[in-house]
């Protein structure tokens, strides 16, 4: 699997001082210093800033950072992004440094949701100081997973998986708009896996492609959760869905609405894939809880 993690995420804001409360007071990431002084960076783990928000006249996503092997597994990927005529473009040696990689690309996949490719991240040896949190899981595991829209559910599933090496885990239907005659019609909402995280990305075709839904953080414990959820009363931050346990990575969590829009999951005790099974298909999201409250303004 040649993409091994989801690495870090960029965002663009008009409130960035909503992103502070946010990430660092409700979140419990551990803000720290970057090269650009009117961004926010955000720490989770002995990885560089895992988030990092910067001004901008309107919210939205920047870069989904994907970590690889090396260079040559860098190398080859470009190659395969290439073939399918999609332009892809250097990192510059400002941009690696603020981002504290040895080397990166940028392209958009074929939604235009944004993504780079990086690797050689130079680790910070000084403890994530996060008291809100007990610790987040991350390691081989990433920092998450992104669930992002995309115009055309099949060619989005092919470049995910075949060019950057995704497998798909298990997919849930989901309806949409009837068809002309009236006729009930369902998207394909696909979970793509690259490591034994149960799903890194999601892609669900929907009007508004190359958006992000939401991304999650997965605590070390369920008193994690519970603690967040507890903050989220205390600062205000408005519950999208309650707390619940998912059917496809066994998740415990809740969903909140960010500064940005779109939503963000805090879980727990999320499934790990030791070994590959068929792709199979869930019927519910939930095998309790999950009850929407407020929606995102995606």
């Amino acid at each position: 699997m040649p993409v091994r993690s989801l690495g870090y995420l960029r965002f663009g804001s008009d409130d960035l001082e909503g992103w502070r409360r946010f990430a660092g007071e409700f979140l419990g990431l551990m803000e720290v210093r970057g090269d650009d002084a009117d961004s926010a960076y955000f720490r989770m783990d002995d990885y560089p800033p895992r988030m990092v928000v910067s001004p901008a006249a309107q919210n939205g996503v920047e870069a989904i950072g994907l970590e690889v092997l090396d260079g040559s597994e860098l190398a080859e990927l470009v190659e395969a992004v290439e073939r399918t005529g999609t332009k892809v473009a250097q990192l510059d040696a400002v941009e690696c440094r603020d981002r504290r990689i040895t080397e990166g690309v940028r392209f958009d996949d074929p939604s235009g949701n944004k993504l780079e490719l990086f690797w050689g991240v130079a680790l910070s040896h000084s403890p994530a100081v996060t008291p809100n949190v007990s610790g987040f899981v991350t390691g081989n595991q990433g920092m998450g997973h992104v669930v992002l829209t995309v115009s055309d559910g099949a060619a989005a599933f092919d470049f995910y998986t075949k060019v950057l090496g995704f497998r798909g885990r298990n997919t849930l239907r989901l309806p949409a708009a009837p068809a002309e005659d009236g006729s009930p019609r369902f998207e394909t909402l696909w979970f793509l896996g690259c490591n034994p995280r149960h799903h890194t990305v999601g892609i669900l075709p929907m009007d508004g492609p190359g958006r992000l839904v939401h991304f999650m953080v997965e605590g070390a414990a369920l008193d994690d959760v519970g603690r967040a959820w507890d903050r989220a009363e205390k600062l205000n931050v408005p519950v999208m869905q309650t707390l619940g346990r998912h059917t496809n990575d066994q998740m415990v969590s809740f969903y909140v609405i960010s500064p940005g829009g779109f939503a963000v999951e805090f879980g727990y005790d999320g499934l790990r894939v030791t070994e590959e099974v068929p792709v199979y298909e869930i019927t519910e999201g939930a095998f309790w809880g999950h009850k929407f409250i407020n929606f995102p303004s995606l």
